[in-house]
């Protein structure tokens, strides 16, 4: 992997763009002025990372709603362990030098490195 203006390998600034979710992926989108990898990793992590937070938003306002409840707090719990389990799929691609493209977001994502 090739060395970034930040002087680390691309694969390490990549899984760190995932870190801490919308945060790191705006810092080293802010950093990083070669590495077209770690822009990307840094534009999907913060579109992933917005979108989950949409996600909970929805969720948490249908556990209000009087006998689905119930059903959403179940689906908030299993969501929850998806978004966990995917989150470290992406540290673990990016880390590996992979550029993984997560479905509709890795393409916009994609079109915002490339600018």
């Amino acid at each position: 992997m090739a060395n970034t203006s930040l002087g680390l390998d691309e694969n390490i600034e990549g899984a760190l763009c995932y870190v801490l979710g919308i945060i790191t992926g705006v810092l080293f989108l802010i950093l990083e002025k070669e590495s077209s990898y770690v822009k990307f990793h840094a534009w999907q992590s913060i579109l992933f990372g917005v979108a989950v937070i949409v996600i909970n938003i929805i969720l948490s306002i249908l556990a209000f709603i009087p006998y689905v409840g119930i059903l959403v707090g179940i689906l908030s719990m299993v969501f929850s362990l998806l978004v966990l389990v995917l989150w470290l799929f992406l540290i673990w691609k990016a880390y590996s030098g992979e550029k993984y493209k997560l479905p509709i977001i890795g393409d916009y994502a994609e079109q915002y490195a490339s600018k």
